[in-house]
């Protein structure tokens, strides 16, 4: 009894730690690339940041032994570097330099209920809750989208409806799929994604207004090191030593971060109608995700 509880003890730190990245770390990404774009355009600052991140965390899979990518793994790790990279993390960027990083944040917060939506086309049916929260979180969205500074910014509205989007229909299509194991997937969709944004710069016409301001190095930093490499490692490790339903759960925590660092940090505000989307948002992802699974 006392081994196994002498044992216990580190996983649950591990645990704690794990989850600690995730909440903190991917819930103050948001606040970093509003900090970020400031000085970098919005897909160029998203290719140096997923090349630098990516290229370093493959060094450190080879030099460990972790096998490489299969030329048909390599075609898969592209398309996920399209829904899950340059869709999802580049509309986020763009979408940023007109919107606040919390109302971002909250509209990407609706991504399980698109998950669950998604997961039916793969012969998964939904319960009562399921399809409660769904309906409800729409509908947090609509309200989001109506009745919140994003009525005024048509290209902040479709960037924070498509990147969710993109991110629940990569993630699901991902399953189905021939990839490399986790951390190699990881570390190849980064690459595939930083040159898909490296293109997308080039091809819009992305230009620098000088160099960068020293904060939104820093924080280009801190996105490559922290968000890609550390948030996400630690997310990894979460789905393989606790049930999902603990490891998806930054879905309703990241917004709440993010609400709080963009208002003392950047003093952000939210009407009424922002609150009131919030609230019903992660109260239905909270429906989704916490509800029994079915087949």
């Amino acid at each position: 009894m006392a081994a196994r509880l002498s044992a216990a003890a580190p996983l649950r730190l591990a645990i704690a730690a794990a989850l600690a990245a995730v909440y903190l770390v991917w819930g103050s990404t948001y606040l970093a690339i509003a900090i970020g774009v400031q000085g970098y355009p919005p897909f160029a600052m998203g290719a140096i940041r997923m090349l630098a991140a990516g290229a370093l965390f493959y060094a450190v899979l080879r030099w460990r032994g972790v096998a490489p990518p299969t030329r048909a793994q390599r075609r898969n790790l592209a398309a996920m570097g399209v829904f899950m990279v340059l869709f999802a993390n580049g509309l986020v960027n763009l979408a940023q330099t007109e919107v606040s990083s919390g109302l971002a944040a909250i509209a990407v917060a609706s991504m399980p209920l698109f998950v669950a939506v998604f997961s039916t086309l793969r012969g998964r049916r939904l319960g009562a809750l399921e399809w409660t929260g769904i309906v409800m979180g729409l509908g947090g969205v609509a309200l989001l989208n109506l009745g919140s500074e994003l009525r005024g910014s048509w290209l902040g509205m479709v960037c924070l409806i498509v990147a969710p989007l993109s991110w629940a229909w990569g993630s699901v299509w991902s399953r189905d799929q021939d990839l490399p194991s986790p951390f190699m997937s990881a570390a190849g969709q980064m690459l595939a994604g930083g040159v898909l944004m490296a293109i997308a710069s080039l091809l819009l016409g992305e230009r620098f207004a000088g160099v960068p301001p020293l904060d939104s190095t820093l924080a280009l930093v801190y996105l490559a090191l922290f968000g890609s490499i550390v948030g996400f490692t630690a997310y990894v490790w979460l789905l393989h030593h606790v049930r999902p339903a603990l490891a998806t759960s930054y879905a309703y925590v990241n917004p709440a971060i993010a609400v709080l660092l963009g208002t003392v940090v950047l003093h952000e505000r939210f009407d009424a109608d922002t609150w009131l989307a919030m609230g019903v948002i992660l109260a239905s992802v909270v429906l989704v995700t916490r509800a029994p699974k079915r087949g």
